[in-house]
């Protein structure tokens, strides 16, 4: 609190003080008190109101800083009114206890709205393994069918489990250091994973995958990580070009180990590039070819941040010869980890 703000809040207070030492000394004059003595007076009661204002505002701006060093000092701010320290007015007792009946329920509101939370994301997770096995089986059952209904079937049943395991990191998402585990792990064997898991949706594309010096380590989450690769794979594979290729690099930088996922794709409108990580936005070329929800650049740019990954992203749409997106991955140094 500033002494402008404290002024300003008392100014009716000082305004009715001030006419009432007016009219005191205008009695006294009129009743027929000498002028000197008059202006002792309101000297000697200046005096007093300014010892009394500046005591007040000194109590009222030590007790406001206590307060906000409790609330800096607070990890969850709603728990505030729970540590407020002893009243020392019966006004402030009065005020601090409804304060604190506030903030009783509003402790009790989000208590339930994190059960209700935890409760709907550990659905989901069980969801998401039950339905495997029924994805599983009709991956067994659609081989017995024809050549031509067979891979129909198995880039649908692909992009099904590609829309179930991203609900499952979403899920994952809400208290994601209950599920990763950081250790140092090859790059190559992150892109083998993510390969593998999406290998028929590339073959069905017709998309050639080149790496590139990825015989590196880093310091991540491999499931994580490997989910993360296995989005801009999809990515690049469903905005693909005639003859699509995907450039999977490691490149050192000292202590830190980038990952480059390049393709020659259609590429991103430069005027949506900053809103690619959005959640929902699905872009011109989302619309246009239909499908996307929106969701995957939103859970890699989430799911980076969790695992302390640079994630950046440039993309290129006029040139013939040099469209296509590059995506690009800075996993930090060991010793630069905060999570672990």
């Amino acid at each position: 609190m500033t002494i402008t703000e404290f002024i300003s809040d008392r100014l009716w207070q000082l305004v009715l003080q001030a006419v009432f030492a007016a009219s005191a000394a205008a009695f006294l004059t009129a009743t027929g008190t000498e002028s000197g003595i008059v202006v002792i007076l309101l000297i000697a009661w200046l005096l007093v109101l300014l010892c009394a204002e500046t005591t007040a505002f000194l109590r009222c701006h030590s007790r406001l800083r206590e307060l906000e060093t409790i609330m800096e000092g607070l990890d969850q701010k709603y728990l505030f009114t729970e540590c407020i320290p002893e009243a020392r007015s019966c006004y402030e007792r009065r005020l601090s206890e409804l304060f604190r009946r506030a903030g009783k329920s509003m402790i009790g509101a989000v208590s339930d709205a994190r059960a209700s939370g935890q409760e709907y994301r550990e659905y989901v997770e069980s969801w998401v393994h039950e339905i495997k096995t029924p994805i599983t089986a009709a991956g067994l059952i659609c081989r017995s069918a024809d050549p031509g209904t067979r891979q129909k079937l198995s880039r649908e049943l692909a992009r099904i489990e590609a829309h179930v395991e991203r609900a499952l990191f979403y899920a994952r998402a809400e208290s994601p250091e209950k599920d990763f585990i950081i250790h140092k792990v090859s790059l190559a064997d992150i892109a083998a994973q993510a390969l593998e898991r999406h290998r028929t949706l590339l073959i069905q594309s017709n998309v050639r995958v080149e790496t590139d010096r990825l015989e590196q380590y880093v310091y991540t989450d491999e499931k994580w990580t490997a989910f993360i690769l296995g989005q801009l794979l999809q990515n690049a594979a469903r905005y693909r070009s005639e003859q699509p290729v995907i450039t999977l690099t490691a490149r050192c930088l000292g202590q830190r180990i980038q990952l480059i996922v390049s393709d020659n794709g259609i590429g991103i409108p430069a005027h949506e590039l900053p809103r690619v990580f959005d959640r929902g936005f699905t872009g011109s070329n989302g619309r246009s070819r239909g499908g996307s929800t929106g969701m995957g650049l939103y859970l890699c740019r989430r799911l980076a941040s969790c695992l302390e990954i640079d994630l950046q992203i440039r993309s290129q749409t006029q040139d013939e010869n040099k469209r296509g997106t590059e995506v690009i991955l800075t996993f930090p140094a060991a010793g630069n980890l905060t999570k672990t």
